[in-house]
């Protein structure tokens, strides 16, 4: 709904949150794996330009994942049977997930090699 106080809104962010971990395996094994990703991160301590390009890159895998989730759960509502299309457009967002996260791990190995070959 429009005209929510900023609060309101903060709220709602964090139960779509809170609805992605409960509802959804991938957000859970994602979050995991950033989490893991920045632990490895701080042993390393590579320079603050790659601890912020791997902090974008986890946040966008996270924020892909949960676009993902979302649409998928409006398609399911609106078109609970099988539909051809609704599978392209579901296969199309899983795409997207797994491009972010095909990226993601190219700058996680580049810091890595950028840090530990210096």
């Amino acid at each position: 709904m429009k005209n929510q106080t900023f609060a309101r809104k903060l709220r709602n962010a964090f139960t779509g949150i809170h609805w992605a971990w409960a509802a959804e395996r991938n957000f859970r094994i994602e979050v995991g794996l950033g989490i893991l990703t920045l632990v490895v991160f701080a042993i390393v301590q590579p320079a603050a330009l790659w601890w912020g390009l791997i902090a974008l890159c986890v946040a966008l895998v996270l924020a892909a994942e949960l676009a993902n989730s979302a649409i998928e759960a409006l398609a399911d509502h609106l078109h609970p049977e099988i539909h051809p299309t609704i599978g392209k457009v579901k296969d199309m967002l899983a795409g997207m997930v797994l491009v972010m996260s095909a990226g993601a791990a190219v700058v996680a190995v580049l810091a890595l090699y950028a840090t530990l070959a210096a």
